[in-house]
């Protein structure tokens, strides 16, 4: 999915593990266009803008609507299309076609570049958009798609969890993934205790009905250090979690980087049709970037 704003702020994130358990409130994103989609955008956050590698998480739905984004770019990144009602297709200028479904994972790996777009019919939309930072090691992999079916699930008292990336609770997750984290859905029924492994920082939206200590809304920031957390109640949610990321990147529109001249060269490369590739058989014509603000891309730090 492409992050639609006409003028998208600038972020650079680097490492911290020592903040305290904090509630990261949501924006409302104007995405606009036929897909009018109400969005709720948690991470990048005012403040705190990583959890892990995870730097871009939208909640979506449930509405009834029909997405349509048009082919767009994407570097430095993985992108996790995850459903709770609702289906979407994917195409990828690797030829890929996948529709997702829920329980499903489209991934998506930018890598050194790739463009693509996602569309549905109307019907009830609801589902959580994320990417995923790649470190600088990974970040000029070549770009690589997957969908998996089916995905692991771990059971314990009052809960069960569906693992997205990752591992939790000795289950592990066949998603690629290039850092230490975990992304899962939980389905809560009573009293819970979720296993969290210290090492990581973690972060806890609620996806639907009411569970104890969430509000439909905000994501709950966890730092590291905690080796399990308490819930009680009965609906849904996502954790999403992995060791503190320990480099400075610059987030711009669709891009991850690692400084202005960088971006400027891919948003240069995407508007002059390079590097990107081509996504066929969609009806409609790509996405233009956004204009770059008029001063140069500069450092901030992940917590305000």
């Amino acid at each position: 999915m492409s992050n639609l704003e006409q003028d998208p702020r600038e972020v650079l994130c680097a490492g911290d593990s020592g903040a305290e358990s904090e509630l990261l409130e949501g924006r409302a994103v104007p995405l606009g266009g036929p897909r009018a989609m109400a969005v709720s955008r948690t991470l990048p956050n005012v403040h705190r803008r990583m959890i892990g590698a995870w730097c871009f998480v939208d909640a979506y739905g449930p509405e009834e609507a029909a997405m349509r984004v048009p082919p767009h770019p994407h570097t430095g990144l993985q992108t996790v299309s995850w459903l709770l009602a609702g289906r979407v297709l994917h195409r990828d200028s690797l030829g890929s076609l996948q529709e997702v479904r829920p329980g499903q994972l489209n991934l998506m790996t930018a890598g050194r570049g790739i463009s693509h777009s996602e569309e549905s019919s109307p019907e009830l939309l609801h589902g959580v958009q994320l990417w995923v930072a790649l470190p600088g090691e990974h970040r000029h992999v070549g770009p690589a798609f997957e969908h998996h079916a089916s995905l692991p699930v771990h059971a314990g008292a009052g809960f069960t969890t569906t693992v997205i990336m990752g591992s939790l609770g000795g289950v592990t997750s066949p998603a690629t993934v290039h850092s230490p984290l975990v992304g899962a859905e939980v389905t809560v029924d009573g009293q819970a205790e979720l296993p969290l492994d210290p090492a990581f920082e973690h972060g806890l939206l609620l996806l639907d009905g009411a569970v104890e200590p969430l509000r439909a809304g905000p994501l709950l920031y966890l730092p590291p250090g905690r080796e399990s957390v308490r819930v009680s109640g009965h609906g849904r949610l996502l954790l999403i979690g992995g060791e503190p990321f320990g480099e400075e990147i610059v987030m711009w529109w669709n891009f991850v980087g690692r400084g202005h001249d960088e971006i400027v060269a891919f948003r240069k490369e995407w508007m002059e049709g390079e590097g990107f590739g081509t996504v066929k058989g969609f009806d409609g014509e790509p996405l233009p970037a956004p204009v770059l603000p008029g001063t140069r891309l500069r450092p901030r730090g992940r917590v305000r």
